[in-house]
């Protein structure tokens, strides 16, 4: 164990955060995302939600301060709530960490795959919630 370091984050996890370099994106993918066939880089976190492996990533990861929207989310299809209870969630654990608001931006549900097919790494986790897939782009400290 290391001081100031969350264990919910593997070494695995921490050696992806480390690599990343600014403009790089990491998805955190809830238990319905396609991950292993999306990513180029595959991290395991099963057995813990996407709200828990969010808060620990942002006490190391600066986000993006140079775009627009440094966080998407994964735009409801047409029947679905449009605003998952969960995005509360991340709006408040992202403004916790950054000690400000941050813009997030929607992206529908093919466009979301698309970008993520293109992120340094995919975090499956086992979040049964649905819409709980959140990506982040990596800033500069």
């Amino acid at each position: 164990m290391l001081k100031g370091i969350p264990s919910i984050l593997s070494p695995e996890l921490i050696k992806i955060l480390m690599e990343m370099g600014h403009g790089d994106e990491i998805v955190i993918a809830d238990g319905n995302f396609p991950a292993a066939s999306h990513a180029r880089r595959l991290v395991a976190g099963y057995g813990h939600g996407v709200c828990d492996f969010l808060d620990a990533i942002l006490q190391l990861f600066p986000l993006d301060t140079y775009v627009d929207a440094p966080v998407l989310l994964m735009d409801p299809v047409e029947g679905d709530d449009k605003n998952p209870p969960i995005w509360k969630e991340f709006e408040q654990v992202v403004e916790a960490a950054n000690g400000d608001k941050v813009p997030f931006e929607k992206l529908e549900r093919h466009e979301f795959y698309e970008r993520s097919k293109a992120a340094y790494a995919i975090l499956a986790t086992s979040e049964n919630v649905k819409y709980a897939n959140i990506i982040l782009k990596k800033g500069v400290l």
